[in-house]
């Protein structure tokens, strides 16, 4: 299980580490599990594509709290997307987990998002991160979680083998600050939200 410490440094260096590795989530049907294979960073005040960028608002707070709690949010009405907190408390800071591999569980993946569970595609359970949320049934419920096992063991993450290489292109759907390089892939997986 990775521990509070593995957050609680600077945000690149976290969305580029969480490559490669493995999110447990407790589920009534079971534990579903993937390799995270894209993330997004989300910087503090400094990043104006940051819900952080205005400084604490109710829906940001907890970017600014202690490291190593799940920060999930609705958007557009339609989907949820989980993020997890990283820095030291009092620094906002937070990762988008993008896409997953799914590597077990896949079954309860494909019903949870509506889909034919015996005939399904990997790439089509956790290929964005509202298809993460929908496959791993995480909502709004999740947020402030703890991601370290502490007190609440429904969600954690392992350590995995990273990938020989990680590739680093623009975010995907933000109008500010467009060309920052902070989405993170295994540009070898079938599994990523969008192309490089």
């Amino acid at each position: 299980m990775l521990p509070r410490a593995f957050f609680e440094r600077d945000t690149l260096s976290v969305a580029r580490e969480l490559i490669g590795t493995q999110l447990h989530v407790i589920s009534p049907q079971g534990e579903l599990r993937g390799r995270i294979v894209e993330t997004e960073a989300y910087l503090g005040t400094d990043d104006p594509a940051s819900h952080a960028a205005g400084g604490p608002t109710p829906r940001s707070a907890i970017m600014f709290g202690p490291p190593a709690v799940a920060y999930v949010y609705f958007i557009y009405g339609v989907h949820h997307c989980l993020n997890m907190v990283t820095e030291p408390e009092g620094t906002a800071g937070a990762v988008l987990i993008r896409a997953l591999e799914p590597v077990s569980g896949q079954q309860t993946m494909a019903a949870l998002r509506g889909l034919n569970t015996a005939r399904f595609r990997d790439r089509d359970l956790c290929s964005g991160p509202g298809k993460l949320c929908q496959a791993l049934g995480l909502d709004r419920g999740w947020n402030g979680v703890p991601l370290d096992g502490a007190g609440d063991r429904r969600i954690w993450l392992s350590a995995g083998p990273m990938p020989l290489v990680v590739a680093s292109s623009p975010r995907i759907g933000i109008r500010k600050a467009v060309d920052w390089l902070y989405r993170f892939t295994d540009p070898d997986s079938s599994c990523l939200s969008r192309g490089l």
